[in-house]
């Protein structure tokens, strides 16, 4: 192990968690703000992640990329709530994408943009991760449509420099219902 990727993890790790609880923080989810991603300091995380890890984007890709799956992605998502693959069901049968708790689906959403924040830098934006977020659906995801269609409704809005308006728990809550009747008019519709 080098000691530039342990120091390297490390500080990417801390950076994440960082911007994630002020996101938190931010819409008064004190608690998910200092408990995110602590399992990411567990032996079967953290010495993966040091052993993949780049600065630039997740070691669990690179770890896929070249084992074909991750052992600390399925100790990560297995206890982590905030990933909506925690929230699949049915995997027997092709799985089953269940709808994630507001409380759950709003921290995925700072989960997103902690990441954004850690792996670009300076050249973060709500823009660039609105287009990591569209590249990223083109890909078929085991996400409920409700989940999606929030994630798709408060990145947009966060493009359009609404920040103080769009991350606040009221308009989350505003959003999360928005994302609720879109998909319900969808079903009923088809």
């Amino acid at each position: 192990m080098k000691m530039k990727n342990f120091f390297g993890h490390l500080k990417t790790v801390c950076k994440h968690k960082y911007w994630v609880g002020k996101y938190c923080f931010k819409v008064g989810l004190y608690k998910q703000g200092i408990t995110h991603d602590l399992s990411k300091f567990s032996p079967i995380e953290f010495w993966e992640g040091v052993k993949y890890w780049q600065g630039t984007r997740s070691p669990i890709d690179a770890c896929k990329e070249e084992n074909g799956m991750s052992l600390a992605w399925q100790h990560h998502k297995g206890r982590n709530r905030h990933h909506y693959e925690y929230f699949v069901d049915n995997l027997d049968n092709g799985g089953t994408a269940i709808q994630m708790p507001f409380i759950n689906a709003i921290e995925l959403i700072a989960d997103y943009l902690g990441a954004g924040r850690a792996y670009m830098g300076k050249n973060f934006s709500y823009q660039a991760e609105y287009e990591w977020w569209l590249n990223k659906k083109k890909k078929p995801l085991l996400m409920h449509p409700q989940t999606k269609k929030f994630v798709d409704l408060v990145l947009y809005n966060l493009t359009q420099k609404k920040e103080s308006l769009i991350l606040n728990k009221n308009a989350l809550k505003r959003l999360y219902k928005k994302a609720e009747r879109e998909v319900k008019s969808c079903q009923s519709s088809n």
